[in-house]
């Protein structure tokens, strides 16, 4: 099973752009963050005329998120559980049913938390503080899932081009990266540098300043497995070269393999 996950930045500005990638690269279950869309105004038929079923969880300019599937998804819910009061549309969960096993997709678009201190970071904080409390149900139901989206979290000095532009930023500051640890440290597998441990590899590009042009990046997106799915990855790569193409998001698709 091919998984990716991919912040598109706004289906309405690249509804081309993700029609094409899905035809020509056609992964087996998409993950989107940053559809900028409310539900019923997102462009089915961008998906659905690629053979996907879709489920999305949006809002409207900002935020949302959406799963693709070649194949039925089952029990899908939409928001991360914790705070009946958060509007934000950032969470979707649904179980993949592969040939020969299933596996609970957490799709998620993790605040960024900035300007850092202040109101932002503290919701962010408080996000990650729920996501691992969910990270917690599930490894105490074992069930098999992952957690796969923008992350918005720098994991350490390896996954910037430059570290140093970064260290008061919400991105990379030292709560951030503790509460980073905290997830991983349940036992779950960080799939990308399983494969690929050496720096310079990145899933994000600003737009501004020729950040492309001089590989300027980040590393922000991630896919995090719990023990029996990471017992099952067979590969993790990073598409950079999405980057280059027309009318790209300022992020990259990152592929998950599993064999299941």
């Amino acid at each position: 099973m091919k998984i990716a996950t991919y912040n598109i930045n706004g289906i309405k500005a690249r509804h081309e752009t993700v029609a094409r990638w899905l035809a020509e690269d056609a992964p087996d279950v998409a993950v989107l963050q940053e559809i900028k869309s409310v539900d019923e105004a997102f462009p089915r038929e961008v998906v659905e005329d690629a053979g996907y079923e879709l489920h999305t969880h949006g809002q409207k300019g900002f935020n949302g998120v959406a799963l693709l599937s070649k194949t039925p998804l089952e029990d899908v819910v939409r928001g991360l559980p914790g705070d009946d009061s958060d509007e934000q549309a950032r969470y979707i969960e649904g179980t993949a049913i592969g040939e020969t096993g299933a596996v609970r997709i957490c799709g998620l678009y993790l605040p960024n938390g900035n300007p850092a201190p202040g109101p932002k970071y503290d919701y962010k904080l408080g996000w990650m503080a729920r996501l691992e409390a969910r990270a917690r149900d599930l490894l105490a139901a074992e069930e098999p899932f992952l957690m796969t989206g923008d992350f918005n979290v720098i994991p350490d000095d390896r996954d910037a081009a430059r570290p140093e532009a970064w260290r008061d930023d919400a991105l990379a500051r030292p709560e951030t990266r503790a509460a980073w640890r905290r997830l991983c440290h349940l036992g779950l597998t960080e799939a990308f540098r399983t494969r690929n441990p050496t720096p310079g590899h990145y899933s994000f590009w600003d737009y501004q300043a020729g950040a492309w042009d001089r590989n300027d990046g980040i590393r922000i997106d991630h896919f995090l497995l719990s023990p029996a799915i990471a017992d099952r990855l067979t590969d993790c790569t990073i598409q950079a070269e999405m980057r280059g193409r027309t009318k790209p998001s300022d992020h990259v698709p990152v592929w998950l393999d599993l064999d299941i």
